[in-house]
């Protein structure tokens, strides 16, 4: 018996890092796994990788009209949605002062806009006391160089998770939020321009954790595992870190 036995699971940014992670443990602990990601290629890898009860739907999670085509699929295929980990997220370096209009609406319109849509959308699939998850990340507790729309993209998650814990309470339907701390995925590279300023920020990140270490996505996956079944049966309006430490001392 698993813990998402007979479940329908939504997750959307699921073709690597700790979206890829998550469905595959949700897919181990008995779901039904609906995944998105932007690229076609990447998107069929990641099916394959999980590899039994678990659908592809290739759309970017900031494009509404991508959104409404997941959810057709979701509800001609299953009907319902159970848990929905809205994982989809970008960051990229910007010092202030050389923020632009560019990035900063890149960062905006898939991280709070297309998040708070990716939820809405799927409420009228829900079922009562269903699980919604939020990816936040600890960034928007500390402050981190070079990241402050990021961030900011952040702390409006995590706002989101209490907001709509109060929204949906008369459905029992739960909202939380997972902060990773550092954790080692494509996504986390991807942030420096080069190799070296990768590496030294990655260097700079591991100093910091009392664990010392990054974390791995299978970590954040197990988090996220917690708050879809009913081992949290009562726990919403949260932020779970999970971080090493990092954010807490």
């Amino acid at each position: 018996m698993g813990r998402l036995d007979g479940k329908t699971a939504v997750i959307t940014g699921g073709t690597t890092g700790i979206g890829l992670a998550t469905a595959k443990r949700f897919v181990k602990e008995g779901a039904t796994v609906f995944i998105t990601g932007r690229r076609r290629n990447e998107l069929d890898v990641a099916v394959e990788l999980i590899g039994k009860n678990v659908t592809g739907v290739q759309g970017d999670a900031a494009n509404l009209a991508d959104l409404d085509r997941l959810y057709a699929t979701v509800k001609e295929q299953s009907g319902h949605i159970d848990v929905l980990f809205a994982n989809a997220g970008i960051g990229e370096f910007a010092p202030l002062g050389a923020i632009t209009e560019e990035h900063f609406d890149k960062i905006f319109n898939v991280n709070v806009r297309g998040l708070l849509f990716s939820v809405q959308k799927a409420l009228p699939l829900f079922t009562e006391g269903g699980s919604i998850i939020l990816n936040a990340s600890i960034v928007a507790s500390k402050g981190t160089p070079a990241l402050s729309v990021y961030s900011a993209t952040k702390a409006a998650v995590r706002s989101f998770a209490r907001t709509w814990t109060l929204d949906l309470k008369d459905r029992r339907i739960r909202v939380n939020a997972i902060s990773p701390g550092p954790i080692d995925t494509p996504g986390l590279s991807g942030l420096g321009a080069t190799e070296e300023q990768t590496a030294q920020f990655k260097a700079t990140l591991v100093a910091g954790v009392p664990l010392g270490r990054l974390g791995e996505p299978d970590e954040i996956a197990k988090a996220a595992v917690f708050l879809a079944s009913d081992d949290s049966s009562y726990v919403t309006g949260i932020e779970l870190f999970v971080d090493g430490g990092l954010a807490q001392i």
